[in-house]
């Protein structure tokens, strides 16, 4: 590995093809992987993840998938504790650590840093909860505390709302204030080369609706049934791309041949904002093909 890297990163859109680049990066230096994607750190949403099989794995020790169950909480911060825990396991077993995944906002948040978040007390906790029984009062409340951070920050957005809040009652200062007081404090401090897969969007749309039809093919509806009869719709994967369509579909609101369109547009879409962001953030990185990528990593 050129340079002596210990750790790397690869993004791309979705079905860009960075898993398998990433297991063939990882098989020949020897290296394990951390997936950065929000939806397959969850345990039992394997097809509508498109989570690489333990097959395709290919013998490469990964981390970050299977982690939690789909109605358990999940954010960045968890995401930095185990990144530093995978870190560790790297150095121990001296090996190469190859983050990849299609949730680039976490490996921006590892470079750049995360303010620390106060504690709550119990009753804080109480307060938190009482006032977002009604999310609009609660982000109108915060709004007017603090029009320059709460503007930044959609109204119906409850997720980003409740954690104002608690950044409020748990601090004592208004949200703004608070982070000028707690700047970021970056978790990856040594240089991390970054590589981009470079596609054309024609092959991205063209992968999405092949991988789209598979994941129907292989049991797609199937999984969300059981999804939506063990853990409801109430968690925060079960509006992710892929599983609120086809939510839709159980429901009769759409055929199956809507179902793959509407799946394919979304993850379209999704696709070209990842690409946005990815271009946007950063900066100093290496963009190329899979072939290239390669050639540029072992030399």
């Amino acid at each position: 590995m050129k340079n002596q890297t210990k750790q790397l990163a690869i993004i791309g859109a979705t079905a860009s093809g960075k898993s398998a680049l990433a297991i063939q990066v990882a098989k020949e230096l020897g290296g394990i992987i951390l997936s950065i994607d929000s939806l397959s750190i969850y345990k039992e949403i394997d097809i509508s993840s498109a989570k690489p099989t333990a097959e395709e794995r290919n013998g490469i020790e990964h981390y970050g998938i299977d982690i939690l169950k789909p109605n358990e909480p999940f954010d960045v911060s968890l995401f930095i504790r185990l990144y530093g825990e995978v870190r560790d396991i790297a150095i121990m077993e001296n090996k190469p650590l190859i983050i990849v995944g299609g949730t680039s906002f976490y490996l921006k948040m590892l470079v750049d840093g995360i303010s620390p978040i106060p504690n709550l007390t119990d009753e804080m906790k109480s307060i938190i909860k009482e006032k977002m029984q009604n999310p609009l009062s609660a982000y109108e409340y915060l709004y007017e505390l603090d029009s320059e951070y709460m503007s930044k920050i959609a109204s119906n957005d409850t997720y980003r709302t409740e954690k104002a809040l608690g950044i409020h009652l748990g601090s004592g200062v208004i949200p703004s204030e608070y982070f000028r007081l707690n700047l970021p404090i970056p978790t990856i401090k040594d240089n991390l080369p970054i590589y981009e897969i470079d596609m054309d969007r024609t092959i991205i749309r063209n992968r999405i609706k092949q991988r789209t039809e598979m994941m129907i093919y292989n049991g797609l509806i199937g999984e969300v049934k059981m999804l939506d009869n063990k853990y409801g719709r109430k968690p925060n994967c079960m509006k992710a791309i892929g599983i609120k369509e086809t939510l839709a579909y159980i429901d009769g609101e759409i055929d199956e041949a809507k179902l793959s369109e509407l799946i394919s547009i979304h993850t379209g879409q999704l696709a070209k904002r990842q690409t946005t962001f990815n271009r946007s953030q950063f900066k100093d990185k290496f963009m190329g093909s899979s072939n290239e990528i390669v050639e540029q990593i072992l030399g």
